[in-house]
């Protein structure tokens, strides 16, 4: 595995969704708040949802972090690189809007307290977070540790992973914006 290239394609897919997010707060007032037909989220419901959705995430990639930098210090680094392989096929059903079912905790569902600016900056800063983490774990530090994902049956996944996770979520709303930009033009 090269790992450098794993952690470089990382950082491309974070900077091309996250590019991609910031450029829905630039949308009118009427497409942000469009209430699609089946029911589902507003456009500003979907970004306030990225954002919760992230900042949980990151908590558990920040506490990952620190636990696979202090393993790197005990165990054989090159050996894990040697080791592992992606499984992308895993992973890229979570970047598919509608691609499973997918129960989402309370905690993550949009309330309507930030303003769009303040989302904005938010998600901005968590693309930061997740930067910086990887440049923390440059040399594949992050392949060290491991913690659960039970969506979509991922498992133990490790830190690069979670990170991974947390930019495939953000492109499977993109999906979801998208289809409710549509159906509003439709319209």
């Amino acid at each position: 595995m090269d790992i450098l290239r794993f952690i470089e394609d990382i950082k491309a897919h974070l900077k091309l969704t996250f590019d991609n997010v910031d450029g829905w707060f630039q949308k009118d007032k009427k497409t942000l708040n469009h209430q699609p037909s089946n029911g589902g989220w507003t456009i500003q419901q979907i970004l306030e949802h990225i954002y919760l959705t992230n900042f949980y995430l990151l908590i558990l990639i920040e506490k990952g972090s620190k636990k696979a930098m202090k393993n790197s210090l005990d165990l054989d680094l090159e050996s894990e690189i040697k080791n592992y392989s992606f499984n992308k096929e895993n992973f890229d059903k979570v970047g598919e809007h509608g691609a499973f079912e997918w129960i989402r905790p309370e905690h993550m569902e949009p309330k309507g307290e930030l303003s769009l600016d303040e989302i904005r900056s938010l998600i901005n800063q968590q693309y930061l977070q997740c930067v910086h983490y990887l440049e923390v774990m440059k040399n594949g530090e992050g392949l060290l540790y491991k913690t659960t994902m039970t969506v979509n049956d991922l498992g133990k996944i490790n830190v690069y992973e979670y990170i991974y996770f947390l930019s495939l979520h953000a492109r499977r709303h993109i999906t979801q914006m998208q289809q409710n930009e549509s159906e509003m033009i439709k319209n």
